[in-house]
């Protein structure tokens, strides 16, 4: 009886260590015969076109979706998408509940100090837009106006150094839609947005116009968390290096319009 109890205990105790076993981020799908594979798990955002935003089947589609599929096919990596918005997918990488993101997000010195950062793969820059007719022709019109902006975005960043000088206030939204909706609506006399998102969707139709040059910006990177998934982070500088090489990369931004 005594050797019985103990053998009982001793699989309990098995089974107990086994259930109690850590995990990383990246999903482990593990096989006898197989093996294992890694899934990277990558955050993005939900409306930040050409580059991320749903087409009329609800498929994820943009420069960044599209880059990212052919980075993954050339290095031979398996990953899933996870839609949060711009915010909530910086908390995520933040916290350790995504491997990367990709999204449109520009590089800068703030964030090197949280993330590692992929070499630049688009040149960006901000732009002013306003409703489509408005009167409204430069900064110097913007004095004791309201104007939106896109929290986190290099477009707030740039309204928020020269708010004082032009004496407007600003507006925040989590969502560009929301932010264009609010300037056609007229409770806001302009955005800042990046260019090629605000003259793409111009050219979708939007109700909008650029009445600014385009302000030299921040290069896009794919991010990491510090000192972290540097294989990951290898892989992507690896397979954008070839896909620009081989003429991939340039057929991806050809396949949406970018206006400058």
């Amino acid at each position: 009886m005594k050797r019985l109890l103990c053998a009982v205990l001793a699989g309990f105790m098995t089974l107990s260590l086994a259930a109690c076993g850590s995990s990383d981020t990246a999903t482990e799908t593990e096989d006898a015969e197989e093996g294992s594979e890694t899934v990277y798990i990558i955050g993005t955002d939900t409306t930040f076109a050409p580059f991320e935003f749903q087409d009329e089947s609800g498929n994820q589609v943009g420069i960044d979706m599209d880059l990212l599929a052919a980075i993954a096919e050339d290095q031979g990596f398996e990953y899933e998408v996870n839609v949060l918005g711009f915010d909530a997918a910086v908390q995520a990488l933040e916290s350790r509940q995504v491997d990367g993101v990709i999204a449109g997000m520009s590089i800068t010195d703030e964030r090197k100090e949280s993330f590692d950062f992929s070499e630049p793969y688009f040149d960006s820059g901000v732009i002013m837009g306003v409703a489509a007719d408005s009167d409204i022709a430069g900064y110097e019109d913007l004095e004791g106006q309201k104007v939106a902006v896109k929290q986190g975005t290099e477009g707030s960043s740039f309204a928020e150094s020269i708010a004082e000088e032009y004496g407007f206030e600003m507006v925040t939204f989590t969502d560009s839609s929301m932010m264009y909706e609010d300037v056609i609506a007229g409770n806001s006399v302009a955005c800042f947005e990046d260019y090629p998102v605000l003259g793409y969707a111009i050219n979708q139709g939007l109700a909008l116009k650029t009445v600014t040059e385009k302000e030299q910006g921040s290069s896009y990177g794919f991010a990491v968390p510090k000192d972290e998934n540097a294989e990951l982070l290898e892989m992507f500088n690896a397979g954008l290096a070839n896909i620009q090489a081989n003429g991939t990369y340039d057929e991806i931004l050809a396949t949406y319009i970018l206006a400058e």
